[in-house]
């Protein structure tokens, strides 16, 4: 486990040498792994790995189907941190759970071996009447906000998935760590979002930099980085850093379901292509 101060250092460090900070969303301890293996700075669990690597879109992590917070200390414990050797692993904190007491939550996160927290699932990414009937309920972006403020008193790293310029201020004010600009559900393979649901990548390099530029008028040196929506190979999430000014990105579905759907689909062709000689 690193401390904040420690992930902070590794982070700035990694984006004062000219490279990008980028993040691994690991569904699996395998995926985890190699993710470190291939130089990732961040491992992130989410409970949405768990259903995306069992073949079911994100989105089932927003769904009513398992406790999500549950799901990412099971996935952290068992199967995560005992293969992670040398970066830091952080949890995907469901901060609208109203069954637990966050503070205490928290610090169990911690004694678990996380090196810190980021909000997810997100109501962030809910629109409409559905959104407005949340939050009029108790279940808002307010709640991710207090449970990303409460981790920073108890002295963890924090990231923040933010939809809006607004929710990225918010999340500043609590003290966020690291603002990540959520363009929305990855799209392409097969379960990513349609091409006509999702955000283009010039909508999405807008976005971030809106994103960025709010964030950083609460605190100039709030760390920055991308995810989600169209940016799904490296020269995507290079032309949205560049053009957007941020500090790197942060990948679940392009980062494990798009290379395991084409590499396991290749590879079991190639041995169905054998030509049986007899």
């Amino acid at each position: 486990m690193y401390t904040r101060e420690e992930v902070l250092s590794r982070l700035r460090k990694t984006a004062e040498s000219g490279s990008p900070i980028v993040g691994a969303g690991a569904g699996t301890g395998i995926s985890a792994k190699f993710a470190e293996r291939g130089g990732a700075d961040l491992i992130l669990i989410y409970n949405s790995g768990k259903y995306r690597m069992g073949g079911h879109g994100s989105n089932a992590g927003l769904l009513a189907i398992g406790d999500a917070n549950a799901i990412v200390m099971e996935m952290g414990e068992r199967e995560v941190l005992p293969v992670v050797k040398n970066i830091p692993v952080i949890a995907g904190v469901n901060g609208t759970d109203p069954t637990r007491v966050m503070s205490r939550f928290l610090r169990g996160v911690e004694a678990a071996g996380f090196s810190g927290v980021i909000n997810f699932p997100s109501h962030g990414i809910i629109d409409g009447h559905w959104r407005r009937s949340l939050e009029e309920t108790g279940f808002g972006y307010d709640r991710e906000v207090e449970m990303i403020a409460t981790a920073h008193q108890q002295g963890m790293f924090t990231l923040s998935y933010s939809f809006t310029p607004e929710e990225a201020q918010s999340m500043v004010d609590a003290g966020v760590d690291v603002v990540v600009a959520h363009m929305g559900l990855t799209t392409g393979g097969s379960i990513g979002a349609s091409e006509g649901l999702a955000k283009s990548l010039d909508e999405s390099v807008r976005l971030t930099k809106e994103i960025a530029d709010a964030a950083r008028e609460v605190r100039s040196d709030v760390l920055v980085v991308s995810h989600g929506g169209p940016i799904e190979t490296p020269a995507d999430a290079a032309r949205v850093i560049h053009e957007a000014g941020v500090d790197g990105f942060i990948g679940a579905s392009t980062m494990e379901r798009l290379p395991v759907e084409r590499a396991l689909t290749e590879t079991v062709s190639g041995f169905k292509s054998i030509s049986m000689k007899r």
